[in-house]
């Protein structure tokens, strides 16, 4: 069974930053790698399902026209609301995966530490339904903490292993490390540099 709504209700009882991505040298730098492995400077359209207060979610913005975030705790989703008040073009919805999923198209999903929390079934329907909302040339960005996590039903390992079978799409990114493991898979499999002549 997916972990339950609450869960993350009483993670944000009493603290706007549950995992503190604000104070974290882990959680900043996380941040930083994960900005700096995009292959495209900019996108036009990005979802991230599972947004938080919103800490990455406005260093996404500034990569994008329009962003899309969502979050299953009511508190998530107001304060994502208000870190992203300066960016006209974000937009931040409560939702529960995998069934609120929304209809637009995306040529980034950022799925960052929240695959665990599904089970087996809601997993792959997620899956699916990335797979369904990428552009012709969509990319999926995937980041999770590599230690297991009492209460989760998968662990990172399992969340990337199924990512890449069910997705079946090429993968322009690996970055593994003690912590977390970060991967992209894109619909335009040519590198950065192969982009750019350069290969």
């Amino acid at each position: 069974m997916s972990v339950e709504d609450r869960y993350f209700d009483g993670l944000y009882a009493g603290n706007d930053d549950p995992w503190a991505f604000r104070q974290r040298w882990y959680e900043q730098r996380k941040r930083a790698i994960t900005l700096a492995a995009l292959p495209r400077p900019h996108y036009r359209a990005i979802f991230e399902p599972g947004c938080a207060n919103g800490e990455l979610s406005a260093e996404l913005a500034r990569r994008c026209d329009r962003l899309l975030c969502c979050d299953t705790a009511a508190a998530a989703v107001k304060l994502a609301q208000t870190r992203l008040s300066l960016f006209d073009h974000a937009h931040v919805e409560q939702s529960r995966l995998p069934q609120d999923w929304p209809q637009e198209k995306f040529d980034l999903i950022v799925f960052s530490e929240i695959g665990y929390y599904l089970d087996s079934a809601d997993l792959t329907a997620v899956i699916r339904h990335m797979e369904n909302s990428l552009t012709a040339d969509g990319q999926l960005l995937a980041c999770h903490w590599r230690p297991p996590i009492e209460g989760c039903p998968l662990n990172a390992r399992q969340v990337h292993d199924r990512i890449h079978e069910v997705l079946g799409l090429p993968r322009l990114v690996l970055h593994q490390e003690a912590d977390f493991i970060l991967e992209i898979w894109s619909r335009e499999p040519r590198s950065v540099a192969a982009l750019e002549g350069l290969r």
